[in-house]
């Protein structure tokens, strides 16, 4: 275990970089936080932390690396993640049109649990952001032919390492001050969310492959 301890400690430091800067899986959050509460929000974040053990096994695999090498690949992965950008777009302008009535934090809702959770893991599959830094983990994490046991830690750890971080902005996104904020100014937050993922769709569509 000792000899891969140092690939285990970079791989995750890379993640902690992409989870802790803020991306298209946050801006979801933020989203879901300040409209619908900390529940919605958090488990929006576990469905993003389910995504990660798709990616870090995608990267044990040497899926990442390949996807990075196969341009063909690489396109049709771009193409998919522009598209649910574009429709993460719609619906933030669509809330920037018709501001939707805030919740209690703890209320219930009528947008059921697991359709948050696949509305996060969705966002984290389709991500351009944390795709590029898992492509980073495959090429400089060194996981790949490590036992068993050792690329079961770094699965597990990638999953724990997701849902603390955006449990994290979760429970800071959902927070009095923030929904205030939200609430004072709904229509130029989800038009600005709107842009926001626009752009990063803009930007993916057109990025060479």
């Amino acid at each position: 275990m000792g000899e891969y301890l140092p690939q285990l400690l970079l791989a995750w430091s890379i993640q902690w970089t992409g989870v802790l800067s803020p991306g298209p899986g946050v801006m979801l959050i933020l989203g879901v936080a300040t409209t619908r509460g900390r529940g919605a929000a958090l488990t929006t974040a576990l469905g993003i932390g389910v995504g990660a053990i798709v990616l870090a096994l995608a990267t044990v695999l040497g899926l990442a690396a390949l996807l990075a090498k196969t341009a063909g690949l690489m396109i049709a992965v771009k193409f998919l993640g522009a598209g649910y950008l574009l429709w993460m777009a719609y619906g933030a302008f669509k809330k920037a049109a018709r501001p939707p009535q805030i919740k209690a934090a703890d209320a219930p809702h009528a947008r059921s649990a697991r359709a948050d959770a696949l509305a996060g893991f969705l966002m984290q599959i389709s991500n351009p952001k944390a795709l590029l830094f898992w492509v980073a983990i495959a090429a400089l994490g060194g996981i790949g032919g490590a036992p068993l046991h050792v690329i079961a830690l770094f699965v597990a750890g990638a999953f724990v390492n997701s849902v603390l971080g955006h449990g994290l902005w979760a429970v800071l996104l959902s927070s009095a001050p923030i929904r205030a904020g939200y609430a004072r100014a709904r229509r130029p937050v989800e038009a600005l969310l709107g842009l926001f993922f626009l752009g990063f769709a803009v930007k993916l569509a057109t990025t060479k492959v």
